[in-house]
């Protein structure tokens, strides 16, 4: 099974944002709430959280890479 990592919606009428950082690799474990990407709208940057534990799966927005709110950007494998 696998969980979407989702582009959040910042609020402000963001409609997307930027990849700053990942702060893990496809093949790293993650714990739910752990640090996972920094993202760049044009007012704020967000670090944004695993939304599950498991193993980062495939990163799907690379660093630099723009996605709309709600856009999928990375998967994590759940093994569940």
């Amino acid at each position: 099974m696998s969980v979407d990592v989702l582009m959040p919606d910042f609020g402000n009428d963001s409609k997307g944002g930027t990849i700053v950082a990942w702060h893990k690799q496809p093949g790293d474990r993650v714990a739910a709430g752990e640090l996972l990407v920094e993202v760049m709208t044009d007012k704020v940057n967000v670090e944004v959280e695993a939304p599950a534990a498991g193993t980062l799966a495939e990163i799907l927005v690379e660093t630099d890479g723009d996605a709309p709110v709600g856009a999928p950007i990375a998967r994590i494998a759940t093994g569940g």
